[in-house]
């Protein structure tokens, strides 16, 4: 496989590199002055394609690779001076042209028969979207993932220049409030006419100059000049059979779009396995909202008591989807925008894994465990969310966010354990949440500025649990003592455990802001800030006996303590001062934070308070190197606090072989966070470099302390005096020659944790190394190929175990369209993963595509798709964790060939 992919890059890099030359040179203005940032592109005169593009440098220098032997149109343009047309032939050797451009007050008699693929224009960076299509595009992300700086990542959000993409808009207006993964796999591709990626990206322009944005990226999608209120999109349908069931889909995306209001629908139903959103997707789908005092210093964690579903929706024997979606912005007024969404998502799947599972120390005496576990998961998700932004002038704006978001999930599971024997659990929950957000912002003058904003949650989660466990009366079972423990009636042939749980959360964030002016590099900011939270916390376990009847037993452990009713309380108030001033290419934030943080939590008759002081600094250093090359240093302190659940005194079963309970007088964890990041954007020698370190050192950091019977593990909490640390490196490099991009993307990950088991400290240890070199062509007229190749390793020290896992993954994929109306494409996957001392263990992943059309502009298509063309059933997956080191095989739905109508609008 290695040397096939050797070959197949050998012969790109011929045919691309040894076949061309380079024009070069330099374009001044009529003083003789290099121009930066001009737009250079050469025309075939022949094929009247566009073969070559650049940016001029700083100097004024630009460079070009073009074919030999061949007859050029070089077209230079600048706004505000005259455009620049030369005819010009290349040989066998490289070509120096310079050019002068002269001032022009009248539109260029130059026709532009193509435009440049990518230009700057300040913090906005343009792509001409057709310059980068073949065909074979469907999708908004088949696009995306052709434009240099741009990457989709494992998880499906956009990165540009190593940071994500955190809103998405289309001509301007939010789409599914700027939720990247909607948006790329369902907005078709050939709509599209320009992306523009806009850096330093601010949602409030009263606050553009005074804040640091340089971490916001967002995306504006252009959308072909049609009709003034137009339609576009397209509905798929299909079938097919597997061998154990007959395949459906059936998939509408259609969207409106007119100068006053857009309307969005996206549906999706399936048992192909096919995903628009995870369940994963779903929770995290924030709807914009962030979190006030997210710069404050302080991280209060509110806990997530979501079901913990045996698989993801990738990774599964069957898999049901339905999806309906809808997004709507209207613009009744100049002055008044409104919009909002609706989304429900349905699952069902079913699932089988089977684990090997090694614990850490031989020494602490917990066997090693085979496991074999089957899911049925069914999971109803509903989110509405409606937004106002009122804006009645220039100087003053109101912002107006409320989000409700339901859901009634559900999982039945068997799961057979080679020490404990058979169980079969089943858990529930219908958790709701209502969230709102309502912002202001008033401009008193040119140097003062005004922002208040306030978020308000409500959120109630019902957790239910129940484990049914076989048992010996007459024999010795690995849950006898836990049993004996809980105070369990051991008498039975089964045990018959419940839980019941609620969680109520009511949580106001607010600060308001002030922003003075100095002068034009210099502004202060001053913060009032508070969080007050309250929690509410309820469990209580029960043993149902034969007879139907049931006892709440009182466990010989945690003081006999087994149920919960908890209250408990946090605030932070807070003052906040940062200044922020410019020189040269330097960019100075300084600032601090005071909290006077009070907590308090009631249980079991008793109340403990804990009011205290702190001081968080912070401060940000960026060096604008050049246009589009920046070097960021940050350092924050930030406070930690935990949730209601790891203060409760009660026992919890997290499931039937992992309980908890916690401990009332637990404080917060400090942290100290460093990090160095480093941008590149060059269109000039059309290099983008991005890298990113980070450190983190936490101190009284909350830990638990594990103790295990058999293969049962009790934990309960502590603030550990031992320092747990990380430290973390991300870089990527994409170089581009002419229609070849090459790129290599290397990762580093070191972890230090502190752990107790059975009453001894141990340190853990973990160092992840990862490199992904990738190569592709993006050829106008001939197949393209991307070439990946993933080589990971990962050490784990845990205490007295080491492990060590090497994974090796190339992957290929493809894709032609042939006589203007035939597309192939096909993605293959090899991944290979040793364990020292184990064996080694590989799949592959195989899916292919042939897909008809008449021509480009065509209403109508057919295609023929098979997923998982070798029928391989499972997925091998090795990794480790501070408590053991597991190998795992989920199975996987067979081989599917489906054939798919789509009509386009």
């Amino acid at each position: 496989m290695k040397s096939f992919l050797g070959a197949v890059l050998l012969m790109l890099l011929s045919t691309s590199v040894f076949s061309q030359i380079t024009l070069e040179g330099k374009v001044k203005d009529s003083l003789n002055q290099p121009l930066e940032l001009v737009n250079v592109f050469a025309v075939e005169i022949e094929s009247k394609a566009l073969a070559g593009y650049g940016i001029t440098s700083k100097d004024g220098v630009f460079k070009i690779d073009l074919r030999k032997n061949t007859t050029y149109n070089v077209q230079i343009s600048y706004v505000g001076l005259k455009s620049i047309s030369d005819t010009i032939s290349t040989k066998e050797e490289d070509l120096v042209r310079d050019y002068i451009m002269q001032p022009d007050n009248v539109l260029d008699e130059v026709e532009l028969v193509y435009e440049i693929p990518v230009k700057i224009q300040g913090d906005t960076i343009i792509y001409n979207a057709d310059s980068y299509k073949n065909g074979t595009e469907r999708k908004l992300e088949d696009v995306l993932e052709k434009l240099p700086g741009v990457e989709i990542n494992e998880d499906g959000q956009v990165e540009v220049e190593g940071k994500v993409v955190n809103k998405l808009m289309v001509n301007g207006k939010d789409f599914f409030d700027g939720d990247t993964k909607l948006a790329t796999k369902n907005i078709p591709s050939k709509a599209v006419d320009k992306i523009q990626v806009l850096r330093n990206y601010a949602e409030v322009g009263q606050l553009r100059s005074v804040a640091n944005n340089q971490d916001n990226v967002a995306l504006n999608i252009k959308l072909k000049e049609g009709k003034e209120s137009f339609w576009f999109g397209d509905i798929t349908a299909g079938g097919g059979k597997s061998p154990d069931d007959d395949l459906y889909l059936l998939q509408p995306k259609l969207f409106f779009y007119s100068p006053e209001y857009s309307i969005n629908f996206i549906g999706d139903i399936n048992n192909t396995g096919e995903v628009a959103l995870t369940r994963r997707d779903i929770r995290n789908f924030g709807g914009g909202f962030r979190s006030p005092s997210r710069s404050s210093g302080t991280q209060l964690n509110l806990g997530d008591n979501s079901l913990n579903f045996l698989t993801n929706q990738n990774n599964a024997l069957e898999i049901e989807n339905k999806l309906g979606s809808m997004n709507f912005s209207y613009s009744p007024s100049k002055k008044l925008d409104l919009s909002g969404f609706m989304i429900f998502n349905s699952s069902r799947i079913l699932s089988r894994e089977t684990s090997s599972i090694q614990y850490t120390d031989p020494e602490l005496g917990i066997p090693d465990e085979d496991t074999e576990q089957t899911s049925r998961e069914s999971s109803n998700q509903a989110l509405v969310k409606l937004s106002a932004s009122f804006q009645p002038n220039i100087n003053n704006q109101m912002d107006y966010d409320v989000l409700a978001r339901m859901s009634k999930d559900s999982q039945d599971q068997r799961l057979f354990s080679s020490v404990i024997g058979n169980t079969d659990q089943r858990d529930e929950v219908n958790p709701y949440s209502i969230n709102q957000n309502l912002n202001y912002y008033f401009t008193l003058d040119e140097n003062n500025i005004f922002a208040l904003e306030a978020q308000h949650l409500l959120r109630d989660e019902d957790p239910f649990y129940n484990a049914l466990l076989i048992n010996d009366p007459n024999g010795e079972d690995a849950f006898d003592n836990t049993a004996e423990a809980l105070g369990l009636d051991t008498s039975l042939n089964n045990y018959d455990l419940r839980q019941n749980r609620n969680i109520f959360s009511n949580q106001l964030d607010a600060k308001l802001d002030y922003y003075h002016i100095l002068n034009a590099k210099t502004n202060i900011n001053l913060t009032l800030g508070t969080i007050l939270s309250r929690q509410e916390f309820d469990s209580n376990i029960f043993q149902f006996l034969e007879d139907g009847s049931r006892i709440q037993p009182t466990p010989t452990f945690n003081d006999g303590r087994a149920s919960n009713d908890t209250e408990y309380s946090f605030s932070d108030v807070y003052l906040g001062a940062h200044m922020r001033w410019r020189t040269g290419k330097f960019t100075f934030t300084p600032g601090f934070s005071l909290h006077y943080y009070g907590n308090s939590n009631t249980q079991f008759g008793e109340t403990i308070d804990m009011n205290f002081w702190r001081f968080l600094p912070d401060f940000e250093t960026r060096i604008q190197l050049k246009n589009s090359e920046s070097l960021t240093l940050r350092y924050t302190m930030r406070n930690q606090f935990t949730d209601v659940t790891r203060l409760a005194e009660g026992l919890v079963f997290n499931n039937f072989n992992s309980l908890q309970f916690g401990e009332a007088e637990l404080m917060n964890a400090l942290s100290n966070n460093v990090s160095l990041i480093y941008n590149s954007f060059n269109l000039f020698n059309n290099t983008n470099v991005f890298a990113r370190a980070a450190y983190s050192n936490n101190i009284d950091q909350i830990r638990g302390l594990t103790n295990f019977e058999s293969v049962i593990r009790t934990s309960t909490f502590f603030n550990s005096n031992f320092a747990d640390e990380s430290l973390s490196f991300f870089g990527r490099i994409q170089k581009t020659f002419g229609k070849v991009r090459t790129s290599l993307n290397t990762s580093f990950n070191y972890s230090k944790i502190n752990q107790f088991i059975q009453g001894q400290q141990s340190l853990n240890e973990g160092f992840t190394q990862s490199y992904t070199p990738g190569i592709r062509t993006n050829f106008l007229v001939a197949p393209n190929v991307s070439l990946r190749y993933r080589y990971s390793v990962t050490n784990n020290n845990q205490g007295g175990n080491d492990t060590r896992f090497v994974i090796n993954a190339p992957s290929l994929d493809f894709d032609a369209y042939i006589w203007k109306s035939l597309t192939v494409r096909t993605d293959y996957t090899f991944t290979n993963q040793a364990v020292d001392g184990g064996e080694s263990r590989s799949f592959q992943t195989w899916n292919a595509s042939l897909a008809y059309r008449k021509d480009r502009d065509a209403k109508w298509e057919y295609e023929i798709r098979a997923t998982n063309l070798l029928d391989i059933d499972s997925q091998v997956r090795n990794s480790a964790n501070n408590l053991s080191a597991f190998t795992r095989e989920t199975f996987i739905q067979p081989r599917f060939v489906t054939f798919r109508l789509i009509y386009t609008l």
